[in-house]
């Protein structure tokens, strides 16, 4: 599987018969003297997907725009780059070690026997490690980089910053959230890992062996949580457990860790067939499943009785600290909560009028809450299928696509599809999430929850499709993951300023493609947008302000047409996951304000395709260094 399609770093020009030099954007900042050092960065997180079989490890990432010899023939230029270039290659190395199932989805095959070690010692060396790297990385002269590297050595810093602040707070200790974890990532990576040979199925089966150790870690680091006061609150615990309970069947046959033995390659003798599922369905009986249950009874018996009653993160030791430690990670700025807060309410207020607008414009009498009342309770509204609800996001996603070139000069190879979630998990997921894709394999997925039909309206469906599909997550990440030019950790890095911005930009965008064909879509378009500007009043009423979870309900209830189950889950989402929910309308709200500045700037000289490929054009970035790649856009287009 792994290997058989073209690798994604290929180059993004090469589609479009052009070969695109995104580096040459680092020159321009230069020359505009707009690159600056000490730039904070958020974590690689996002983006998981699949290289060529012999994977990032064993060819280092180059290219003739971002490696030291091929910016400057200047010796202290390349000897600096390559002292850069040589802790890139060492972190990478040692992230693709310690963490063998992110190894798997970047197709790296030597470590698809293990599982990474989820002990405290094993976190307190991987900060060493990156302290150690932090001070070499000091230690090598920016003025000497070239101007890509220098890009490289901040998002590098911000890499590192951020681990070392995720070891201050020992969040180790907390290891899921409301719809996700360590234990559901390991069915994730299934899917990702090849099962083509006998190697690949006896690695498999040595991974399956260390399952037990590697629960039995991460329940030790939940039972140290509970011990020293750093819990998920008790209030959402309920809808997490199914979770739990799912992995905890009693039948091999039942478990999705038996799935590769039931449908084995005809190229495995029958014999060696016939021992390897015999191995692994005892694997699993006596030992993967017996462990899975005691998680189980450990998350229900103990830890939710344990678990604090308190709701915000900074009811935590620590809590104030590392509530604007998570406010700097997701939104790459450094800003007050109570802020926050006020910009939140300020956007609510702004989209709250044009969805009164739509209200009077469709000639409804009865007010705001008797409109989303209706909406909610309309059958026309909602799909009668699970596989109505498919075709519809599918016919919107390849609508969207005809448009996109009067958009974008630059588009991805990779194809994308749209699929359900799964339903093990579709009870408390969120309704849509993209999925990156695994070359080889399957292209990116824009995943659609089929579950609970009653709530997935149908009016939502276009802004869901070109946020998480395009040219929204999948334009994003999948862009980034083609770029061969830069170095490894770069195509991999997540930062969700700036992608949950873009996803959120790209809702707006629907509205220049003509994607919003009704005033109820329309209005759905608002009602997302309004989801997010609440989540700014709702995450930062949580964490910083004492709201309580039913407080949080009923301001979504009272200003959105979210559903009432989409609110619930998406309300536990933000309690269990302190300040991410912020990075989607911050994020917006720059990438906005910087069209306007270019438009403002550029007059009848703007073009909406190249303003979109100059954000693009680095892959992740924080927000402040987006606004040097515009200012240094506005500054190359001038008339």
């Amino acid at each position: 599987m792994i290997g058989r399609g073209p690798r994604p770093g290929a180059s993004l020009g090469r589609s479009l018969g052009r070969r695109w030099r995104p580096a040459s954007l680092g020159l321009v900042l230069a020359a505009s003297g707009l690159l600056a050092s000490g730039v904070m960065v958020a974590p690689a997180a996002l983006a998981q997907a699949s290289d060529q079989q012999t994977g990032p490890e064993a060819r280092p990432e180059a290219g003739p725009d971002s490696r030291p010899d091929a910016t400057s023939q200047d010796a202290g230029v390349r000897s600096a780059g390559a002292a850069l270039h040589a802790l890139f290659d060492e972190a990478w190395a040692a992230r693709l070690a310690r963490d063998p199932l992110f190894a798997t989805r970047v197709g790296v095959r030597r470590y698809n026997d293990r599982l990474p070690d989820a002990s405290p010692e094993a976190h307190a060396r991987a900060a060493a490690q990156a302290r150690r790297l932090r001070d070499r990385l000091a230690a090598i002269d920016r003025a000497a980089l070239s101007p890509a590297d220098r890009i490289n050595a901040d998002l590098f810093a911000y890499v590192l910053d951020r681990r070392l602040s995720e070891q201050r707070f020992k969040t180790w200790r907390m290891p899921f959230l409301s719809d996700s974890g360590f234990h559901t990532r390991l069915s994730f990576v299934v899917e990702a890992t090849p099962f083509e040979t006998v190697a690949d199925y006896e690695a498999y089966l040595d991974r399956l062996a260390a399952m037990p150790r590697y629960l039995d870690q991460h329940r030790a680091n939940m039972a140290q949580g509970l011990a020293d006061g750093f819990t998920q609150p008790r209030a959402i615990l309920d809808q997490v457990a199914p979770s739990f309970a799912a992995l905890a069947v009693t039948r091999a046959e039942d478990s999705a860790f038996f799935a590769p033995f039931e449908a084995m390659p005809e190229a495995i003798a029958a014999a060696d067939a016939a021992r390897l599922r015999d191995r692994g369905r005892r694997l699993l009986t006596e030992t993967v499943l017996p462990a899975f249950a005691t998680l189980h009874r450990f998350f229900t018996e103990t830890y939710m009785p344990e678990a604090r009653t308190s709701l915000g993160a900074s009811d935590q030791p620590e809590g104030d600290a590392y509530y604007q430690a998570q406010i700097r990670h997701y939104t790459t700025l450094d800003l007050d909560a109570r802020a926050i807060h006020q910009m939140g309410l300020d956007e609510v207020a702004r989209i709250r009028a044009r969805m009164e607008a739509i209200i009077d414009e469709v000639g409804f009498e009865g007010g705001f809450q008797a409109f989303v009342d209706r909406l909610r309770s309309d059958p026309r509204f909602y799909a009668e299928t699970p596989e109505a609800l498919l075709k519809q996001a599918a016919w919107i996603a390849k609508r969207i696509d005809e448009k996109l070139p009067a958009f974008f000069a630059t588009m991805p190879r990779t194809p994308y599809g749209v699929r359900a979630v799964p339903a093990a998990i579709a009870p408390n997921y969120t309704s849509g999430r993209y999925w990156p894709p695994i070359p080889g394999q399957r292209g990116g997925l824009f995943m659609v929850n089929t579950h609970n039909l009653a709530q997935r309206p149908l009016y939502n469906l276009p802004a869901l499709a070109l946020h998480e599909g395009v040219p929204g997550h999948h334009f994003q990440i999948a862009l980034q993951l083609e770029r061969d030019d830069l170095p490894a950790f770069r195509r991999y890095i997540g930062l969700s300023a700036f992608s949950e911005g873009w996803g959120l930009y790209s809702e707006r965008l629907g509205e220049e493609m003509g994607l919003y064909t009704t005033p109820y879509e329309r209005f759905g378009r608002l009602t997302y947008e309004m989801w997010r500007a609440g989540r700014l009043v709702v995450d930062t009423g949580i964490h910083a302000m004492g709201w309580s979870r039913e407080r949080a309900v009923r301001f979504f209830r009272e200003n959105s047409a979210l559903a009432e189950h989409n609110i619930r889950t998406e309300v536990d989402r933000y309690i269990s996951w302190p300040g991410q929910a912020l990075a989607y309308k911050l994020g917006e709200m720059r990438i906005v304000a910087l069209r306007d500045k270019a438009e403002a700037a550029l007059g009848a000289a703007f073009d909406r395709r190249a303003f979109h490929d100059a954000v693009l054009a680095e892959g992740a970035v924080t927000l402040p260094m987006l606004d040097r790649q515009i200012a240094a856009h506005i500054d190359a287009h001038k008339p």
